[in-house]
Order: C-alpha cells, then sequence, then structure tokens
C-alpha cells in the first residue's frame, strides 16, 4: 500500500516559486526606480537637511540634559526604582514636529534586555525574508509610497509595547511578531507576483485575492493556493503604522468626484485604486458586502481598476440572527467553491479544510481562555498588541499558519503562570478602571488604549472588534461545515454589531460590560459610520440609566485631519478631570505632540 502523502500547511515550496520571474523585465524596472531615486537625490534640499539634523543634535543633549537632572534629583529609593523597573514620564519620548519617537523606552534591566532582544530578533526576521528575494522587494519599495511606511515597524511595536513590563510584555512581543512575520512574507509575496515586479505567472496563478474585510477561512480547503488580502498591506493596515498614509488615497478619490462625508476605509481603498497605488497581481478576486455597503462600492472600483481579473462577490444575509438564513450563506460560499476551482485549476480538499479548521477551533479556545483571565480581578494581556493580532488571527490566519498555534500555546502559557500569581499586567497605579471600547477604533492611534492605561489608569480589558463568532466550527459533516462557515462569515469583525439589528450593539455592550465587570466604556464615535451613528443617541441614554461612566471620543478611522490624536486625548483629558475628578497617572502623557509621529 501506497504510503499517505502528509499535507502540509501553508505550503512549504508556496514562497519559494521563483521560476517565473521574468528577470530581464526586473533590471528594467530596476533602471527605472533608480532614476526615480536619483531624481529624489537631487531634489532635496540638502543644506536644509544638514541644518535640520543640527537643531536635532541640540534638542537630543538638551533633552539628555534634562533627563539626567531629572533623575539626580530623585531619592535613592526612586532612582533605584527607575533603574530596576523602568522609566515613568513617557510623555517625554516624544517631540514636536519629530516622525517617531525620539528614542526607546528604558523598561527596568530586565524587561529592557528582553526588549532589545525581540527588538533584534525582529530585525532578524525581517532581513532573512526580503533577502530571499531581494530585488522584487526593492523594486517594490521604490514604487509603491506604501512600502516605505514598513520600515518603520520597530517604531510601530515600540508605541503599542509604551509602558508594559513583565509577562504582558513577553505576550505583546510574541503576538506582534507573528503580524509582522505575516506582514514581512506577503510584502514579498506581492512583489514577487506584480506585474510591474517580479510578474511570477505560476505563483500568480495560485494566488486568490481577497478584500481586506474578507475573512480568509475559505483557503483552508484549497492548500495549494494562497489568499491574499489585496488592500490590508497598501491601506489597512499600514495606515496603523504611519498615520498618514491613506491622506492622498482620500485626497485622491475626492477629487474624481467621491463624497467627502463616506468612511475613509473604502475611500482609501478606492482611492490606491485610482492612484494605482496597488500591485497587479492574483488570478481572481473575493470580495463581499462585509462588514457593511463600503466594502461593495470599493468592489465596484476594483472592477474598473482590474477589468480582466474575475470577482466573485460573498453577499451574506443582513439578519444573521435568523436560523433560516443560513442555508442562503452556505450556498453562496459553495458558489465561491466552484468559482476558486475554475478560475485556479484547483480542486477543493475537505481533508485540508477540516485540519485547518480543527487547528482554527484550538486557537479559539485559546482565546477565551484570555477572555476568563481578563473578566477576572487579575487580567494579564492587555494593550494594542493582543487586539492587533486577535483581529488577524480570526481574520486573516483563520488556522491556516501553523506557526500562530505555537504562538498562542506560547502566549497561554505566560498568561497561565501569571495568572496564577496574582500578579498584574500593569503596575497597580495604571489599574484604576475596568474598560470597555465600543465600536470602530481609529487606525490612525493604533495605541490609544495604551496611552489610556500609562496616561489616567483606564484599563481596557476588550474592544467590540475582538468579541465574534466563537463557537466551534464543524468539522466532520460537510453540509454542516458550510453553515457554520456562513455563521461565521455573518458575524465578522464589526458585521456582527453594527447588522441585524441594534440589539447586537447597544443590548450586547451592556451584556459585556456586566461579563468583563467593566464600569467604564470607551465610546468611538466614528464620524463617517452611518450605521452607528443611528443608535449613538440610544447608548448614551441607557448608559447614563445604568450608571456607567461613557466616554465619547470622535474620531475618523483613516484621516487624522478630521479629528486628530490630540483632540482624542483632549476629550478623555476633560472627562477625567472635570466628572472623575481624577489625577493622571503619568501628566507628561496629558499634552505632548504627535500629529506627524507614526
Amino acid at each position: 500500500m501506497a504510503k499517505k502523502e502528509k499535507i502540509q500547511y501553508p505550503n512549504p515550496e508556496f514562497f519559494r516559486c521563483k521560476d517565473e520571474i521574468n528577470w530581464k523585465a526586473q533590471w528594467e524596472n530596476l533602471k527605472e526606480v533608480g532614476a526615480i531615486a536619483w531624481d529624489m537625490l537631487k531634489a532635496t534640499d540638502w543644506k536644509q537637511f544638514g541644518l535640520d539634523r543640527v537643531e536635532d543634535a541640540k534638542a537630543d543633549g538638551k533633552r539628555v540634559k534634562e533627563e539626567f537632572d531629572a533623575f539626580m534629583a530623585l531619592d535613592a529609593e526612586n532612582k533605584k526604582d527607575v533603574i530596576l523597573n523602568g522609566e515613568r514620564r513617557l510623555g517625554r519620548l516624544y517631540r514636536k514636529g519629530a516622525m517617531a519617537t525620539v528614542r526607546r523606552e528604558w523598561r527596568g534591566i530586565k524587561d529592557t534586555a528582553y526588549d532589545f532582544y525581540e527588538w533584534a530578533r525582529m530585525w532578524g526576521m525581517l532581513l532573512m525574508t526580503f533577502s530571499k528575494d531581494l530585488v522584487p522587494a526593492l523594486n517594490a519599495t521604490l514604487y509603491y509610497r506604501w512600502m516605505v511606511s514598513y520600515f518603520c515597524c520597530h517604531g510601530f511595536m515600540d508605541k503599542n509595547i509604551m509602558g508594559l513590563r513583565g509577562s504582558n510584555l513577553r505576550m505583546s512581543h510574541l503576538l506582534i511578531y507573528d503580524v509582522f512575520r505575516y506582514v514581512a512574507e506577503n510584502l514579498v509575496l506581492s512583489a514577487k507576483c506584480d506585474k510591474k515586479n517580479g510578474n511570477c505567472e505560476a505563483l500568480n496563478q495560485r494566488t486568490v485575492l481577497f478584500d481586506e474585510m474578507t475573512m480568509g477561512q475559505i483557503m483552508a480547503g484549497f492548500p495549494d493556493l494562497y489568499g491574499f488580502p489585496h488592500q490590508l498591506l497598501a491601506v489597512f493596515l499600514v495606515s496603523e503604522i504611519d498615520q498618514l498614509t491613506c491622506v492622498p488615497y482620500i485626497d485622491a478619490v475626492e477629487s474624481f468626484g467621491l463624497p467627502a462625508d463616506c468612511c475613509p476605509v473604502p475611500s482609501s481603498e478606492c482611492g490606491a485604486l485610482v492612484t494605482d497605488a496597488l500591485p497587479h497581481m492574483g488570478s481572481c478576486f473575493l470580495s463581499s458586502s462585509m462588514p457593511c455597503d463600503g466594502s461593495t462600492m470599493a468592489s465596484s472600483y476594483y472592477s474598473r481598476r482590474f477589468p480582466n481579473v474575475p470577482v466573485f462577490h460573498l453577499c451574506f444575509p443582513v439578519r444573521y440572527m435568523d436560523e433560516e438564513t443560513v442555508q442562503m450563506g452556505a450556498e453562496d460560499i459553495k458558489a465561491c467553491i466552484k468559482f476558486i476551482e475554475q478560475k485556479t485549476g484547483a480542486k477543493w480538499n475537505w481533508d485540508a479544510y477540516f485540519t485547518q479548521i480543527k487547528r482554527f477551533n484550538k486557537e479559539t479556545e485559546y482565546e477565551l481562555q484570555k477572555w476568563e483571565v481578563n473578566k477576572s480581578a487579575y487580567p494579564q494581556l492587555l494593550g494594542p498588541c493582543y487586539e492587533l493580532f486577535r483581529k488577524y488571527n480570526y481574520e486573516m490566519d483563520g488556522g491556516l499558519d501553523p506557526r500562530v498555534m505555537t504562538t498562542c500555546e506560547k502566549v497561554n502559557k505566560l498568561l497561565t503562570k501569571a495568572y496564577s500569581s496574582d500578579s498584574l499586567a500593569w503596575p497597580k497605579d495604571k489599574m484604576k478602571y475596568r474598560a470597555i471600547i465600543w465600536s470602530c477604533p481609529p487606525h490612525f492611534y493604533a495605541n490609544f488604549s495604551n496611552w489610556l492605561a500609562n496616561c489616567w489608569g483606564i484599563d481596557v480589558l476588550v474592544e467590540m472588534e475582538s468579541l465574534n463568532f466563537t463557537k466551534p466550527l464543524e468539522t466532520e459533516d460537510k453540509e454542516e461545515a458550510l453553515r457554520d462557515l456562513a455563521r461565521l462569515y455573518e458575524r465578522m469583525v464589526m458585521r456582527r454589531h453594527t447588522n441585524g439589528g441594534y440589539q447586537n450593539v447597544v443590548d450586547e455592550l451592556w451584556r459585556q460590560c456586566e461579563a468583563w465587570n467593566a464600569n467604564f466604556v470607551i465610546m468611538y464615535q466614528h464620524v463617517a459610520c452611518k450605521n452607528m451613528a443611528t443608535v449613538q443617541g440610544v447608548l448614551d441614554d441607557q448608559g447614563r440609566e445604568r450608571g456607567y461612566d461613557l466616554i465619547w471620543v470622535e474620531h475618523d478611522l483613516m484621516d487624522p485631519r478630521t479629528v486628530s490624536r490630540r483632540t482624542m486625548r483632549d476629550k478623555v483629558n476633560e472627562y477625567m478631570r472635570t466628572v472623575m475628578k481624577a489625577e493622571p497617572v503619568d501628566p507628561s502623557l496629558v499634552e505632548f505632540e504627535d500629529e506627524v509621529c507614526m
């Protein structure tokens, strides 16, 4: 009897698909981008550049002196505390007009050493990933403006772990590493596929493109294909790293006539399309109506930019609480599977699907363990790294990458150990209020939850976008498996709360506040979201009746010009001072400049 072939997920050969790269075209690309780089160098005002560096050096010298004097003014006990446990005045890490923080945070001897190790490990992973396909990656870096923002991923990591210590720091590093590994691999993949760069036709034929808000679990049944979220890297994720990335896209599409009051997510996606900012790649494209009508608008622009790329539009019923609609969703998924088979030549593999969904179910179990711990009096895993990983794991990974399972196991081991010792995720002075974040978070201020804790001791236990479908998916009965997959898609990020009736967002909030023992709600008011705007008054009235502290914080998701980071902080500062009569944990974080800071 022939030995049964072991299926590996993901296919280890997939990222090594180089044989079809057109190297002659690559050379022409290099000459083109080299000319662009030379023009940029010639256009640079080097005199002003030099003067700016001199001013930076003077500011650095002044800052170092001030920090040294402040340290020497401390008594012996406080000096020891700073050396062992780290600094507490984090506002001085920011400098007006600087694109990044002026230096990395001192976290105490032990945690700083660990932080530096993870910093080096991240650099090692990035360099190894890009060096394997250096020429296409270099071309893409010089061709697309958004690629440059990814050079700031370490700065982004630093801001998302600001103030963290101990096990919370370690868990956050493990989680953010997985996210950036996914980003790095996909940046290289897109560079190899792109008809303006690598032009690898063999890889393109195996690549299925996704709308960035369409979940990737359907690819579990296609182990020889790869699902690539086409707008994610150029628009969605990079807007969290660099708050200014999407501004040119929004301006571009509005100049074409799109109204300025549209949600910045589809506006940015459409702007990226009209400016030709997305790689030309893939065999077909999966679109959807998720989480709202804006995705449909973006898909129409996509079809016009890439008329030769076949499109399938997943459109699940809005009334997802009605089980009668589930079969409609299952039939839609069946049609999508058939579409992928026709356009790629690949065949759906039930064994592969069940194997990977079992892994996804296990990852969901780990997530629920985190929730149970954070609901307790000793929450352990807090901060934006956890929030980012949850969305990545739920939406993009979906059990496809076995390395994520290893990370989940490590994190939950650290979580259990910390919880058993009754330790706290933050120092006691940063654990004053138990909070839930509700509605859509601002992409241009991904580390807002860290600022809440570091400045005011507002401890964000969970956010709305993490609270999605957690039922274990069927892994034996094929028809029920398709219905479960439909249920999962119908209840994806944001859609679970913004569709199907107001009770899914209003009543659900009060249930979650009770479950998590939260006394604070950070209520994001996304000014361009038409769905959430309809229930803002209801939430306010019911919150007041139930005795919850609700802080309404406006933002415009990907456009920091409408509402700035500072304006968001001012809303919290005003509430805490006037309503709560509270004093900040770190006064240096009440007011600082980060209008251009990545």
